[in-house]
């Protein structure tokens, strides 16, 4: 069969790729004809759909008496039928992941509540979608205005149509988890009226499309972003310049317009164009160093700490009094430099799933003394800090004295120096290859915190092998230990530079 032919045998749409092609036409062409083309979900990506996974097994627990519809995603018959039995039985109160289809369109859908109704009458539905984030999100009405037009059209009466998501604002007090109160559902019926209005539309274009043998011409742009990172942005970016035009940092509304006028790079940038101070030394594509850097690096005072957290985010808290999504300090790791050149390096890691905080607070408390400055590359671990103090009164009064010895790295580097390398970006990934080559990540099992935090969630509420606990205990440690010392490198190698630069000029 030749790729014509064979694209005349499309498989329905489902909610996502629907979604898919609301953020671009190109990325459902190549989701349904040529999926191998997209990137795999990273580690952090694959820890958000394993929480999206467990809110959605804890949300039943609100709808008791409901019964789950389990045929897998390749048993899309079994489940419609075994759907459509369970749903004619006036005993289930709700249905979980009921599976329906309609003009090519096939969803499942996460709980449908029966609904007594006004007048008693039990033929109607409630559908709510489970979502972990914290709020409604233009998406989520996008997602249910497909879903609503698939039920009703396969035969189903809503009464009301519901997004259900975490509410952060819930203490989590110890014991069982109050789900009433972890979760909230906000009915977004007429919302989701409003957007059910271009589906048909939508779903003619898009299917037309799909009949297509070759993908919409699009080019990459804002839509990459809009809604989640597409996974072809790789594939679609791969043939682009080193200082392609949308690699200007800051706000796209420049970069789209200057594209529009047929400007692909940034030296090709009109020189009456207004920038800013960033762009613009993007622009120049020159090494930078501000007469201030060297005054700045003057004030750090041995021993000099170079200091990073680790931490993990919980959908469903597991710790007294912490909220959802609360940022939970499980790791940190100080190299410490006496005097020049002498290193020594302490580190901590919490390794069982209990509460990290008090024994993390107290290590570090102790490891960075009473003397020198303490340098880091943001702001979170003067965040982190405050958190714990307003959590734990004995841990206030050293933590307002630590704080007073911060130094943020990444705030110094953004006033006072500018590598071309960087490309717009002071993020550590930018920063490190650029002033010390030698010194990156690609050796290492974990390369980000994103991917620190899944695989701390994985080794501690997941893995039961003891051998890949250690693993990636070891892993955890690594990355951690390389971030500190890339602190180390960097103030090093930034006073070699303005020695070199003021040295015999002064300041």
């Amino acid at each position: 069969m030749d790729e014509l032919s064979s694209l005349s045998i499309i498989p329905p749409l489902s909610k996502s790729k629907y979604l898919a092609g609301l953020q671009c036409s190109k990325r459902l062409y190549l989701e349904v004809h040529h999926p191998e083309l997209a990137t795999p979900p990273d580690l952090a990506t694959q820890l958000v759909l394993k929480q999206g996974t467990e809110v959605g097994r804890h949300a039943r627990c609100l709808f008791p008496g409901g019964v789950l519809i389990d045929e897998g995603p390749r048993q899309r018959e079994e489940a419609l039928a075994r759907t459509a039995s369970v749903m004619t039985d006036p005993s289930v109160s709700a249905v979980f992941e009921g599976a329906f289809q309609h003009d090519g369109v096939f969803v499942r859908a996460d709980i449908l509540q029966r609904d007594s109704g006004p007048d008693g009458n039990r033929r109607s539905w409630r559908l709510i979608e489970v979502k972990s984030s914290s709020r409604v999100k233009d998406i989520h009405l996008d997602d249910l205005a497909i879903q609503s037009v698939v039920l009703e059209g396969a035969g189903l009466l809503l009464s009301a149509v519901c997004l259900m998501h975490i509410d952060t604002n819930y203490v989590y007090e110890g014991g069982s988890v109050d789900w009433q109160k972890l979760f909230t559902i906000e009915d977004v019926t007429i919302a989701v009226a409003n957007r059910r209005i271009e589906v048909p539309e939508r779903l003619t274009t898009m299917k037309t499309l799909l009949q297509a043998s070759v993908p919409p011409a699009v080019e990459p742009g804002r839509q990459c972003h809009s809604l989640s990172q597409c996974p072809f942005w790789n594939h679609c970016t791969k043939n682009k310049p080193d200082r392609w035009i949308y690699y200007l940092p800051g706000s796209k509304d420049i970069a789209e317009r200057l594209a529009k006028q047929g400007i692909s790079t940034i030296d090709d940038i009109p020189a009456d164009v207004p920038l800013s101070p960033s762009q613009r030394r993007v622009k120049d594509n020159v090494e930078w160093i501000s007469p201030g850097l060297k005054t700045a690096l003057r004030s750090i005072r041995y021993p000099v700490h170079h200091v990073d957290f680790e931490s993990v985010m919980l959908a469903v808290p597991r710790f007294p009094f912490t909220r959802p999504y609360q940022p939970i300090p499980v790791q940190w790791s100080n190299h410490i430099e006496e005097e020049p050149g002498r290193l020594r390096h302490q580190e901590f890691l919490h390794t069982e799933p209990t509460d990290p905080r008090k024994r993390w607070a107290e290590t570090l408390i102790e490891s960075l003394g009473q003397e020198g400055t303490i340098c880091v590359y943001s702001s979170y671990e003067e965040a982190m800090m405050r958190q714990l103090m307003e959590t734990f009164s004995e841990f206030r009064s050293a933590f307002q004295s630590i704080l007073k010895r911060l130094c943020d790295l990444h705030q110094l580097i953004k006033e006072h120096y500018y590598h071309p390398q960087f490309n717009g970006s002071y993020s550590m990934k930018a920063v490190l290859p650029a002033i010390v080559p030698s010194l990156g990540y690609e050796d290492l099992a974990i390369q980000s915190g994103a991917q620190a935090a899944a695989k701390y969630y994985h080794m501690v509420f997941v893995e039961t092998d003891w051998v890949e606990r250690v693993t990636l205990q070891a892993s955890l440690l690594q990355y951690c230990s390389r971030d500190t010392l890339a602190l180390v490198e960097l103030r090093r190698i930034l006073q070699m530079k303005v020695e070199e630069h003021y040295g015999s000029k002064g300041t």
